[in-house]
């Protein structure tokens, strides 16, 4: 399939996709119809991604880490998850790397840093960040979990919802409200630890798609924070999540589009070798058409992504445009894949085909990181100003 030549990776990084397409063969592939199953994957999993260097790439090399802070790397481990068809392992790595992480990194201080990141990068604490809650998606003023400062610590009661890798997570950074103030902006970052007293998880929530990723619901009752698990500063949670959401969204959209890439290569594919009406289904003018469209799109989102990427690591890329790329890019997904399931025919409606099971995992991309319509606001407000 003609596509532009990528600038974006160089010599380096197609080094590192080697390792990580080594590790996907003989860790990932052969176990994955059994995480599915189950609807989690295993712990093995995540301490054999540490011993190959895949976690923490953006550690200091101190702590265990990669000591880069270049998210091309992500990119890769995304785009080869991506390639094989992984969606459900490739959004448990993106929440490890790339979304809960850096919360660490960059609001931790050295002492939380030293406990936590070493286990981190080898895989043995596993992340997840605990904003959704029951009645609360999208529209961070209305988290309604809360602490009270006592002379035991930070008393913490509430509960969550969705969360990525709820069950796996050893460590969950829990964003909650103040209860004493009357601002509904007014919350903190809770480093909340696996075994501490009142914290417990509910069902591993039966999702559409994306069986092997466990997403689990939380539950805190008068947890007893210490304050030295408060990450960043008091009070100042919702500033924090809207920086390291502009992250969580390229790193979105990005992955999009790899599955958007990968979609379209599989249906060319089957459509150079299906037969209808006595030659193959490439043949047929609406089949080129549809393929040519699709092609087109997903060069045009490449191309913005990359740039976005570009922008990102130049410290400059905006929250208005980090809202277009994940709202077009995920809508664009859906888009694809629903395409080529019709392309497919029946065997398109078959989870033994890659592509059925695409179908259903591609769904609540334009849902979760912020939902298209939020996204849309968001851009409006950019574009529009205020009334």
């Amino acid at each position: 399939m003609p596509m532009l030549s990528r600038q974006v990776f160089d010599q380096e990084h197609e080094e590192f996709r080697s390792t990580v397409r080594a590790f996907i063969q003989h860790e990932v592939g052969p176990h994955l119809e059994e995480w599915e199953a189950a609807g989690i994957i295993e712990r093995s999993m995540w301490l054999a991604a540490g011993k190959a260097g895949l976690l923490g790439l953006s550690a200091p090399e101190e702590l265990g880490g990669g000591g880069t802070d270049d998210i091309r790397f992500h990119m890769i481990i995304q785009e080869e998850m991506a390639r094989c068809g992984h969606a459900s392992v490739a959004v448990s790595f993106a929440m490890q790397n790339e979304v809960v992480l850096p919360y660490i990194l960059q609001l931790g201080n050295d002492e939380q840093k030293g406990r936590w990141v070493p286990g981190i990068c080898a895989g043995e604490i596993v992340l997840a960040v605990a904003i959704t809650e029951p009645g609360t998606g999208s529209d961070m003023a209305g988290i309604r979990t809360t602490y009270r400062r006592t002379d035991r610590g930070l008393v913490l009661n509430g509960s969550k919802t969705f969360i990525s890798n709820g069950i796996n997570a050893d460590l969950v950074v829990v964003a909650a409200r103040d209860a004493d103030s009357d601002d509904p902006r007014a919350f903190t970052l809770l480093a909340v630890e696996r075994g501490m007293d009142g914290f417990e998880r509910g069902r591993n929530l039966d999702k559409v798609g994306l069986h092997a990723q466990d997403t689990a619901e939380l539950n805190f009752t008068d947890v007893v924070v210490p304050p030295a698990n408060v990450l960043g500063e008091e009070g100042q949670g919702f500033g924090y999540l809207k920086r390291f959401l502009v992250n969580e969204r390229v790193a979105t959209a990005a992955g999009a589009v790899n599955h958007a890439e990968q979609y379209l290569s599989w249906t060319v594919d089957y459509c150079r070798d299906r037969k209808a009406f006595g030659a193959p289904l490439a043949a047929l003018q609406n089949t080129r058409f549809v393929l040519s469209e699709l092609a087109t799109e997903i060069q045009i989102a490449r191309v913005f992504v990359d740039r976005c990427v570009e922008l990102l690591m130049a410290g400059s890329l905006d929250e208005s445009t980090a809202a277009m790329a994940k709202w077009w890019c995920t809508e664009l997904r859906v888009k694809v894949v629903d395409r080529c399931v019709q392309l497919h025919g029946g065997y398109g409606y078959m989870l033994e085909y890659a592509i059925g099971r695409a179908f259903i995992d591609s769904r609540v991309e334009t849902i979760y990181a912020g939902t298209t319509e939020i996204m849309k606001e968001v851009v409006a407000r950019s574009v529009i100003g205020p009334l």
